[in-house]
């Protein structure tokens, strides 16, 4: 029950990525994350929902045109944290990223997240 929870969550932040457009972004991550939320990113600490928005904002506006991030593992939770796999393929092939986060769920939201990225690279064909 612990790891649906915690995969349901995980899978509508990564949605926020995907959104049809910039304007669903907040909703969706809303819906996600606690409105503390502690954001551990490749720039640093950061705060509040409106902090994981701009890095989902700059992930969704990146130069090779809007990507697609999507899950590329099972959530594995062995306790109050829960880690999975992503990847990050821009359009037409371009550069792809791949990391892996961990998040705290607290009350069903994610209340820290922090983001383990690797290297760019271009997508295998």
């Amino acid at each position: 029950m612990q790891e649906e929870t915690a995969r349901s969550a995980i899978d509508t932040f990564i949605s926020a990525f995907n959104a049809s457009d910039d304007s669903y972004v907040t909703a969706l991550l809303s819906q996600a994350l606690t409105s503390d939320v502690v954001f551990w990113g490749p720039l640093g600490r950061s705060e509040g929902i409106a902090a994981v928005e701009r890095f989902v904002l700059d992930i969704r506006r990146h130069p090779a045109g809007t990507g697609t991030m999507v899950r590329c593992s099972e959530v594995d939770m062995p306790d109050e944290w829960a880690r999975y796999r992503w990847v990050f393929t821009t359009p037409d092939g371009g550069p792809r990223l791949a990391g892996t986060d961990v998040v705290h769920l607290r009350r069903s939201l994610i209340d820290q997240v922090i983001v383990f990225a690797g290297e760019i690279e271009p997508s295998a064909s």
